[in-house]
């Protein structure tokens, strides 16, 4: 059992990784393509990426034999609700593209990575109860983004508020991604909401956007590890880890993301902050960690 569970741990790690350097294949793709282009392109290689884990699933469910009406029934719910979780994604990565023309890979990292703080804020709108150490959490990631984004004119870089926005809107996808993931394959909707992520994207492309063969020429090799190693392989890695992996544990592990992020645009890029920029980010990974934390509650006798 143990050894289950250091090898989910790892295979964790490694998933925080991926997403982590991923900020920094952002940044590169930025800089060629547009946001809805780099998006439609990787979301649409993800979803690809997908389709031979889920007809090997399907083949082995056949072979175990399902009634025809539920398969047809669950199939239609699949695609509303990956519709609807996609459209949500859509919006949160248009925002961290955009906003990541504007920053740091370092910086867009940890400012994202404040989605695991907000969803239980959001709980608290849905009447939801918060932990002490959630809130503990929101203190520290709040005074950390200020030492991090705020300026000395008290507002906050045009970037960075986009990254901010883009991390409210991640929040809202994990909280919709955890209440249809209980309802269908969570495989079939990851599928379907990086496919409608994928249409969103390459419309709005086809609209706002200038696409020619030679940036996407450019752009290849940082479209690809956003499609297939962040959204395909890294997917699939956190899947199979989850199964053997704690809870609390996972999240934490996979807030390691952001110092991913910030490692990666300091070895590649040549990126680095103010020692100010440096403690910010600290203290947001700390209220990122705090606010997974479950103490145990106090028994009277």
């Amino acid at each position: 059992m143990e050894s289950k569970i250091l090898r989910a741990n790892i295979l964790l790690l490694i998933t925080a990784a991926i997403w982590g350097f991923a900020f920094v294949a952002q940044r590169i793709g930025a800089q060629y393509v547009g946001a809805f282009t780099f998006n439609g392109i990787r979301f649409a290689l993800g979803s690809l990426s997908l389709v031979p884990l889920i007809f090997y699933f399907d083949k082995r469910k056949k072979n175990e034999g399902s009634n025809e009406n539920n398969i047809e029934m669950t199939q239609r719910k699949t695609i509303i609700s990956g519709a609807l979780v996609g459209s949500m994604l859509y919006l949160a990565a248009t925002f961290q593209q955009v906003g990541i023309n504007y920053t740091t890979a370092g910086k867009a990292g940890f400012i994202t990575g404040l989605y695991m703080v907000i969803v239980p804020l959001i709980g608290v709108f849905l009447k939801q109860k918060i932990e002490k150490s959630a809130w503990v959490g929101v203190v520290l990631a709040v005074v950390g983004l200020y030492l991090l984004s705020i300026n000395e004119n008290f507002s906050i870089s045009f970037g960075d508020l986009l990254e901010l926005i883009g991390a409210v809107f991640w929040a809202f996808h994990i909280l919709t991604i955890d209440h249809f993931s209980k309802k269908v394959d969570p495989l079939k909707l990851s599928c379907i909401q990086f496919a409608t992520c994928s249409v969103l994207s390459l419309i709005s492309a086809l609209i706002f956007e200038h696409i020619t063969v030679s940036a996407l020429s450019s752009a290849l090799i940082p479209i690809l590890y956003g499609g297939l190693l962040s959204v395909g392989i890294a997917y699939t890695l956190q899947v199979v880890a989850q199964k053997d992996a704690k809870p609390s544990h996972a999240a934490i592990i996979l807030s390691m993301e952001s110092v991913f992020g910030a490692i990666g645009g300091g070895i590649m890029l040549g990126e680095s902050m103010s020692s100010r920029g440096y403690i910010g980010c600290v203290l947001i990974l700390g209220g990122i960690l705090v606010s997974q934390i479950k103490f145990p509650k106090k028994e009277y006798i």
